[in-house]
């Protein structure tokens, strides 16, 4: 039997970053003999060259090129490729990291679809989601399933299906050049499949590279000519006209690069303006946000101040998504948001009313007059505007999007100004949100994307004012397990499933402590989630200070009943307190940290207690610090008294200075 697919890994001094790539290529569970590895070292001069060579003589499917070194991965495909004997080609770089089961995946869904070009789901750690894994399927099309979103090598092509068309990296080639290759796969490809429901590989960080204007408008140009060869013209051809218009041509002078490099930037902008004046109409920004419409406009007039003045008063936009109900339905959480774009200064997003008509307003910097009023219309975008809830795996990164019923309104906020917000509801099923599959077991947080009027963000949903809800539910798909909702120290919502143990969970909600002082004693509560028949462990509350004593104090924990539909029970521990030298076993002055204790284990709470002037407050665990030492040397208890007296702190700040000065002399 042949070979199925060839792994072709460039590398290039990557140290000890490349371990979990050359691991997990190795590491497949397709046989050996049915796929091979080639390692292109460009050029490398850390050893990772002598290494492979060692690797390549205990595996018989692995072998490495070496090439004098180019800078580019570019040639390295090229030349792994042609020595490729699998049927298929998957292009890896050093960063990235497949499953163990990605190649043997991906290579059975192409079989079965019989796919030129197969797109395997991608994960990483930074960047907006990959909308095109919401769903699988057999027969992708660029637009509809967003595979502009998705052009990166990293895929499964037919070796054959690539001969055939010459498809190769232009060299030296950058940025530009690998996002050319791909487009051209999807152009000639007879059937592009997309495998959503398993994880196939982690993108690693890539270091941005510059490219040479010039260098990039040729290629450029081909493929726009490429574009107009398979595509006939109309509106397909139009949007995939204006996707390159938007992210090749006008994004670009919008950076800080373009606008702090006043030597670079004529050519580039010289560069910009033939390219637009000779492939990108005027009607292609009908398909533009709003300030590439007005980018596109002032090119057009040559006003490259205009856009220097406009990039620099451009700031990224922020995202408000304040969640204004929390219920579970059985196992499916219901989340109803209000959610608003904000401007860069954190005020929200307004526009101009005319009429029926919506407007975007500039900065007062811009000159506007010679600007057409169609420029800055934002009605459609608007009515258009749209929501995306997803989860995302903390640990794996992996992407879930949720069913969402929104609408938009429209809310006056002065004289002809008008802000929009979606108000929107979100089903989250613990037994099928991943694809059809339960959620796997860990911590979920919870993002929100919206595409407004004139601007897009994302950001994790917040909470509201009010009490936290943390009624966990027993999912029983595909077993019994309890699933959490929790919140961080800044109130975004994260859902916990299947926590390792009793006391874990009420860790993960212990946010929502309280504490209430009565008779000599300070009662800590904490929200229980779930409460099994059994009532649970017996519990611990413990009290560490982080002064310099290092003094403990605990007390037993029990577990009360809750607030009906809101909360299964909440946990009550009894804390002797004294504020003025207290014995080894109440709580005093200071910043304490929290802990449960079991028989079997102590995790530490989200929460710390501060007793200060008498008063014991809840902070967050990370505000405060264990190192932290007092202003004024030790925290004893003539130091408390001492910081009380009239003038003492600046009397303290005097000869603390002069000892500084007289330590310089």
């Amino acid at each position: 039997m042949g070979v199925k697919v060839s792994v072709i890994v460039n590398v290039h001094n990557p140290g000890a970053t490349a371990d979990a790539c050359i691991r997990s290529a190795l590491e497949q569970t397709m046989p050996p003999d049915e796929y091979e590895v080639i390692f292109v070292d460009d050029g490398s001069t850390d050893g990772i060259g002598e290494r492979l060579d060692t690797i390549a003589t205990t595996r018989d499917n692995v072998s490495v090129l070496h090439l004098p070194h180019t800078g580019t991965p570019m040639r390295g495909r090229n030349v792994g490729l042609a020595a490729a004997a699998g049927d298929y080609v998957y292009f890896l770089d050093q960063g990235d990291r497949l499953e163990k089961d990605a190649v043997a995946r991906m290579h059975e869904r192409a079989v079965e679809t019989d796919a030129d070009v197969l797109v395997g789901r991608l994960i990483r750690d930074f960047g907006p989601p990959m909308a095109a894994f919401e769903r699988g399927t057999a027969r992708a099309d660029i637009l509809r399933d967003r595979l502009l979103q998705l052009l990166v090598p990293q895929q499964l092509y037919r070796r054959a299906f690539l001969e055939e068309h010459e498809l190769g990296f232009t060299v030296p080639g950058g940025r530009m050049a690998e996002q050319a290759f791909v487009m051209r796969a999807y152009l000639h490809a007879k059937v592009i499949a997309v495998l959503a429901e398993h994880v196939c590989c982690h993108l690693g960080d890539r270091p941005g590279a510059e490219e040479e204007p010039r260098a990039m408008v040729k290629e450029l140009k081909g493929l726009l000519t490429d574009i107009e060869t398979c595509v006939g013209e109309g509106r397909q051809r139009d949007r995939m006209y204006a996707h390159w218009f938007r992210y090749a041509v006008l994004r670009p002078l919008l950076t800080a690069r373009f606008a702090d490099s006043s030597v670079d930037r004529g050519l580039h902008f010289r560069v910009a303006q033939e390219l637009v004046e000779e492939r990108f109409p005027a009607r292609l920004d009908r398909y533009l946000p709003v300030q590439l419409r007005v980018v596109a406009a002032y090119v057009r007039m040559g006003r490259l101040d205009q856009i220097v003045l406009l990039s620099n008063s451009s700031k990224r936009a922020g995202l408000r998504a304040d969640l204004t109900d929390m219920r579970w339905d059985a196992h499916i959480l219901v989340l109803a948001l209000t959610v608003e774009v904000l401007s860069g200064d954190g005020t929200p997003d307004r526009y101009r009313e005319d009429g029926e008509r919506l407007h975007w307003i500039p900065p007062r910097s811009l000159e506007t007059k010679a600007l057409d009023e169609s420029v800055t219309d934002v009605t459609e975008a608007v009515e258009r505007a749209r929501v995306e809830l997803y989860v995302r795996h903390a640990e794996t990164g992996v992407i879930h999007f949720l069913p969402l019923t929104q609408h938009v309104e429209r809310v006056q906020d002065g004289r002809r100004r008008v802000r929009v917000q979606i108000r929107g509801e979100a089903r989250l099923d613990v037994t099928a949100a991943a694809a059809g599959e339960p959620l796997k077991p860990g911590q979920w947080e919870v993002h929100v994307r919206m595409f407004g009027g004139a601007n897009q963000a994302r950001s994790r949903v917040g909470s509201s004012a009010g009490p936290l809800n943390c009624l966990g539910v027993l999912a029983q798909r595909p077993r019994t397990r309890l699933v959490v909702p929790c919140w961080t120290d800044h109130g975004e919502l994260g859902l916990a499933v299947e926590p390792r143990s009793f006391s874990e969970s009420i860790a993960l909600v212990s946010r929502g402590a309280e504490v209430k002082r009565l008779d000599g004693h300070v009662y800590v509560v904490l929200p229980v989630p779930y409460v099994p028949p059994s009532g649970g462990p017996p519990l611990e509350l413990v009290l560490r200070s982080t002064g310099r004593r290092g003094r403990e104090v605990c007390a037993p924990a029990l577990v009360e009943a809750g607030v009906p539909g809101r909360l299964a029970g909440q946990l009550v521990a009894k804390v002797p307190v004294k504020r003025m030298m207290p014995p080894p076993d109440q709580l005093g002055p200071g910043a304490w940290l929290t802990s449960l204790r079991t028989a079997e284990e102590e995790i530490g709470l989200r929460f710390a207690l501060e007793m200060r002037r008498g008063k014991i407050q809840v902070r967050p665990a990370a505000a405060v610090d264990p190192g932290r030492r007092s202003p004024m040397g030790r925290d004893t208890v003539l130091h408390r008294i001492g910081r009380r007296l009239p003038g003492a702190r600046h009397m303290v700040r005097l000869a603390r200075a002069g000892r500084h000065r007289y330590l310089k002399d």
